[in-house]
């Protein structure tokens, strides 16, 4: 195996899959990095979480390890598209944890337990890669379904949060605003 460092980093530019070659703080580079940002919080959630929710753990950061390609793969299509289908799976386990919670009638804090600030944490990175992904797709295309995928996938993660505290019988963090 190569050694894990190259240097061509060392003057604030870094390679697309493909070759081209831009700086570390284009676009593109932003938004997958920030994929990347919220793919390693969700391990550390993985790590503490009740292992009922590790496949589905895994299943989210397999898909977001194929947006990143995605994202640094300008013009390429060797990399498998989000589909809807995924986005619609997101939605199936939002409705289902929903069923199991209290409506809310006033906003939550991040917090309660370990794993439910973790995955607090995992669903702002997911919001600021989606942001970071909006404002690649100003200045170039990107497959639709990569936002709509970021935008629900912050929604599951805030329900997933309130399921981890209820199940251990945490109360969410009430805002008294």
């Amino acid at each position: 195996m190569p050694k894990i460092y190259t240097k061509t980093g060392d003057a604030g530019e870094t390679g697309l899959i493909g070759g081209a070659r831009v700086a570390k703080d284009d676009p593109r580079v932003e938004a997958y990095g920030t994929i990347d940002e919220a793919n390693s919080a969700l391990g550390a959630l993985a790590a503490h979480a009740d292992p009922a929710f590790a496949g589905i753990i895994a299943g989210i950061q397999r898909t977001l390890f194929d947006i990143g390609a995605e994202l640094a793969s300008p013009g390429a299509a060797r990399f498998a598209s989000l589909t809807p289908d995924q986005v619609d799976e997101l939605e199936r386990l939002i409705d289902g944890w929903e069923e199991e919670l209290t409506p809310l009638r006033q906003f939550i804090l991040p917090g309660g337990s370990v794993p439910a600030a973790m995955c607090h944490l995992a669903r702002s990175t997911i919001r600021r890669a989606e942001r970071r992904t909006v404002s690649l797709a100003r200045q170039t295309p990107v497959n639709p379904e990569i936002l709509r995928y970021l935008n629900r996938l912050s929604d599951c993660l805030f329900v997933l949060a309130r399921v981890l505290n209820h199940r251990t019988g945490v109360a969410d963090v009430l805002w008294k605003g």
